[in-house]
């Protein structure tokens, strides 16, 4: 049974910019609250790891992955990539030389593909899809560069914002090869990222997150 749980994090509803998960793993800020770290180990039935990215909380900003790998900014700690390294049973790699820094708003992957922000380089989408074990598609979303921000994928389903034209849809769709749907989080905000954390098993929304949106989050990602 896919569940959502309703979340809010350090007064804010925008959970997704402060956690990165996969199937396998939650990487949260370490001095999550309690209750938050039982509520995400939960939802997303998953291992946690404590640990800051770039010596700072927002590591769903900063970090993107799938079940295959994680990839890092080039401003992460050696401590902290210890501790990734040594906990995390993936591929990690660290962009090198990549001056940005927010690779979780500009990228966007599951077990199937990848999508990149053209902001980042070439030599960055070769690294990222060795890392993941998937093709990159160098591609904007609905005309931003921010596809990682904007949209949300798990290996069940694949949420976009609305202003996402049907045609955009289906070829996303055909790209990561699941279903998809259009969405907003947070009682109408369209960066949908911002809002929700999700996987195969289940999902973190924001609190200020609709009766409406929540039943699209159950349908988008239910699928099999």
């Amino acid at each position: 049974m896919f569940s959502v749980e309703l979340v809010e994090i350090y007064g804010t509803p925008q959970v997704g910019i402060f956690i990165f998960a996969n199937d396998k793993y939650a990487l949260v800020p370490p001095d999550i609250p309690e209750k938050l770290e039982a509520k995400v180990r939960e939802a997303l039935e998953v291992e946690i790891l404590k640990v800051s990215v770039a010596g700072s909380r927002l590591i769903g900003s900063l970090a993107c992955g799938n079940n295959s790998g994680i990839v890092l900014p080039r401003n992460v700690l050696d401590s902290e990539l210890e501790i990734i390294k040594n906990n995390l049973k993936l591929n990690v790699t660290v962009l090198e030389g990549v001056k940005e820094t927010g690779l979780g708003n500009l990228v966007l992957a599951n077990d199937n593909a990848c999508l990149v922000s053209p902001l980042l380089p070439k030599n960055a989408s070769k690294l990222i899809s060795d890392t993941l074990g998937v093709e990159c598609v160098v591609a904007d979303l609905g005309g931003s560069p921010f596809v990682g921000s904007l949209a949300v994928v798990t290996n069940r389903g694949l949420a976009l914002p609305p202003f996402v034209s049907d045609d955009e849809l289906k070829r996303l769709e055909k790209i990561f090869k699941v279903q998809g749907g259009l969405l907003t989080i947070n009682k109408g905000r369209m960066f949908l990222r911002s809002g929700l954390v999700a996987n195969t098993k289940g999902a973190l929304a924001g609190s200020e997150t609709t009766g409406h949106e929540l039943m699209q989050i159950q349908r988008i990602f239910s699928q099999s």
